[in-house]
């Protein structure tokens, strides 16, 4: 294991586990036999072969997929305890330039899912409500109140991340530890009713039912199939939260919890496909019709708290991912809140407004969770096929296990494939919503990542030495008004003999500008998800600093304050002589020392000696960090110290051209 993973396993931290790692696939449940119902064409075509044989292919999808691939492979491989396909991407982006490609793929259809998941669950819970008599006929006919009370729901949630919602966190793993045990209890209850339905562990059952004449929905049956899976790639990328340990130790419990379920509900399947009265109702769900009367309303209830403890994990996972995206300069830069003293807990605004609208759009396109289930599930197989390739990558790169890793990545294409197949196979039933929803984060994570290779590829590095000189001349020139006390300009580049073009053409060129002290700041995102360590090089100086950030991609780049601090050291050892502020209403390090921030945005002049194809990219890139905002917000800094200035990425070479003066015509 690369790392380490310094989670304790305690109950508390099994709880948690519980609570934010388990809520999508958790709540599978609520439509993963709804969906075999349709496939098959209705309950009455639900035969004793088939349903064994679909019970089969759901359990031992679970034993290899979330079990094996992800609890026993995939979290063993992971960055000092962090999972997640960025977590992966940092572990083997050195072996490859191309190895970005499968981790956008994989971290696109993730940010889908993020959208999606919510609008399914959420939908499917509520439609419930309807197996209530007395609720159905106040929901009246039509889906137009189930899509209210969903859109309701919906919208307040997304809308409380902006407050501190560390009490909900407390009370997920509670209430989903109460839900396992409910599912566990309702599929003993089925169960009761056919035991020979537990005939479906034995594997030969699958079998029997992808190379027989059982099989009334066809190569359907994997795609349906796979939604007992959905949560896995994101039960890798939440591990941080608890540690792998504490998954190791929780999931026993959750998947005996899920196929205690699944049984049950298949037997009552079995004992009921001749039933007139279940035959007649349309668009059935098995989870709560299996149920007497007297505890349906009970299973509404926890089926609607689940899907909101599931919505929750999911939104502030989209989050994390975001974070981490953008720290790996495959997403624009975004400001991040922390609204409580939870480390784990973010917001990040424009994030969490786009994923309202996707789920907005969603419920009001597809109406239904029968008709929303089209588009569950193709985005997790796609981040499930990028996953094994870079899995497969770490061990035949890293860990030098060659054979291992070609048998991993055979074993798991071939079986992912399979279902990737059978769900594109809906992709004109809703499954394109979900493939165009991960198609536009992927374009936006592919636009912001060659505009920056293209940026750097045609930025010029100039000595730093050659202006120590024009700078020291230019601070003591008494005939140009000083811009800033010290004014600070942040780089790319990690290295402090070099210095941007862009820089010395902002500090010497056209209005230059006077400070008593210039700060060069490089802030790198390091391997290691908590690292805050910096260094300082001087020149020899005590008023030119190059100052390099290494901050952990799990770290809030919180720029500004961490530059103070580097700033009070510098004083204390003596190496910053500072002209302190003779007026101040604020009793900290600020009433001595004011930074101005310098941000350089690029531009493209006409006449530049670019490609097209660079030119659409990079323009595409600006139009994005216009709509994001500037880096002050992801660097949290103060927007009144902030000075925002246009210089351009390529000069452009000046034609030659001979000009001739001439007299006026005065005639």
């Amino acid at each position: 294991m690369h790392g380490h993973d310094s989670k304790k396993i305690t109950a508390a931290t099994a709880m948690l586990a519980i609570g934010i790692l388990y809520g999508d696939i958790g709540t599978s449940p609520l439509y993963v036999m709804k969906a075999v119902i349709e496939s098959s064409h209705g309950i009455g075509n639900i035969s004793y072969e088939f349903m064994l044989g679909t019970l089969s292919m759901i359990i031992w999808t679970l034993t290899i997929l979330t079990t094996l691939k992800y609890v026993l492979i995939a979290m063993r491989t992971n960055n000092n305890g962090e999972g997640s396909i960025f977590s992966l991407l940092s572990l083997v982006k050195s072996y490859g330039k191309y190895l970005v490609i499968p981790a956008m793929i994989g971290g696109a259809a993730l940010l889908a899912d993020c959208v999606l998941t919510p609008a399914v669950t959420v939908t499917t819970a509520i439609e419930g409500l309807r197996t209530i008599a007395v609720l159905d006929e106040l929901l009246g006919h039509g889906n137009t109140a189930v899509m209210i009370i969903t859109l309701l729901i919906i919208s307040l949630l997304f809308v409380f991340q902006r407050g501190d919602i560390a009490v909900m966190e407390k009370l997920m793993g509670p209430i989903m530890l109460v839900w396992f045990v409910f599912l566990a209890f309702q599929g003993i209850y089925g169960i009761i009713g056919m035991p020979s339905v537990l005939r479906a562990i034995n594997p030969v059952w699958a079998v029997k039912l992808l190379l027989g004449q059982y099989n009334v929905a066809g190569y359907a049956i994997f795609g349906v199939v796979f939604l007992a899976n959905t949560g896995a790639e994101a039960l890798y990328s939440d591990m941080g939260h608890t540690g792998r340990g504490n998954v190791i130790v929780s999931w026993p419990f959750v998947k005996l919890c899920l196929v205690l379920n699944y049984l049950g509900q298949g037997a009552w399947l079995l004992c009921n496909n001749t039933n007139a009265e279940y035959l007649a109702i349309h668009d059935m769900n098995p989870f709560f019709v299996m149920l007497p009367l007297p505890l349906r309303p009970l299973a509404v209830i926890m089926a609607i708290a689940a899907a909101i403890v599931a919505s929750q994990a999911i939104i502030l996972g989209s989050y994390s991912l975001s974070s981490e995206a953008a720290s790996l300069d495959l997403l624009p830069h975004m400001k991040i809140q922390y609204p409580s003293e939870s480390k784990g807990q973010m917001y990040i605004d424009v994030v969490n407004k786009t994923s309202l609208i996707g789920c907005i759009a969603m419920v009001f396109m597809f109406q239904t969770s029968g008709n929303m289930e089209a588009t569950h599930g193709l985005t997790n197989i796609i981040a499930m096929l990028a996953t094994t390739t870079l899995l497969s990558v770490y061990y035949y790169k890293v860990k030098k296990k060659k054979l291992l890793a070609i048998i991993l990545f055979v074993f798991f294409i071939s079986i992912e494939q399979l279902f990737a197949i059978s769900l594109l196979g809906k992709f004109m039933h809703g499954g394109y919503f979900a493939f165009g929803l991960a198609f536009i984060y992927f374009a936006i994570m592919v636009i912001w990542e060659r505009g920056t290779v293209i940026e750097h590829r045609h930025s010029t590095m100039m000595a730093t030495s050659e202006f120590i000189e024009d700078i020291d001349m230019l601070r003591k020139d008494d005939s140009i008004i000083k811009c800033s006390e010290n004014l600070v300009y942040f780089t790319n580049h990690s290295k402090p003999d070099y210095i941007e073009r862009d820089i010395a053409y902002s500090i010497l060129d056209g209005d230059p500008k006077r400070a008593n002290s210039y700060w060069i700041v490089n802030v790198a995102v390091s391997d290691k998800p908590y690292c805050t360590n910096y260094s300082v090089e001087n020149y020899g100086t005590d008023h030119i600093f190059f100052v390099k950030f290494d901050l952990g991609f799990k770290v809030a780049q919180n720029v500004g304050y961490y530059l103070e601090r580097v700033a009070l050291d510098l004083i204390k050892n003596g190496e910053f002589t500072y002209e302190e502020k003779k007026y101040s209403s604020v009793g900290d390090l600020r009433s001595m020392v004011y930074f101005k921030y310098c941000l350089i945005q690029t531009s493209i002049q006409s006449g530049a000696d670019i490609s097209n194809l660079d030119v659409i990219l990079l323009s595409a890139k600006y139009a994005i960090r216009h709509a994001i905002g500037s880096k002050a917000k992801w660097y949290n800094l103060d927007e009144n110290s902030v000075i925002y200035e246009t210089v351009p990425l390529f000069i452009p070479k000046l034609p030659k051209i001979n000009l001739k003066r001439v007299d006026f015509d005065n005639k």
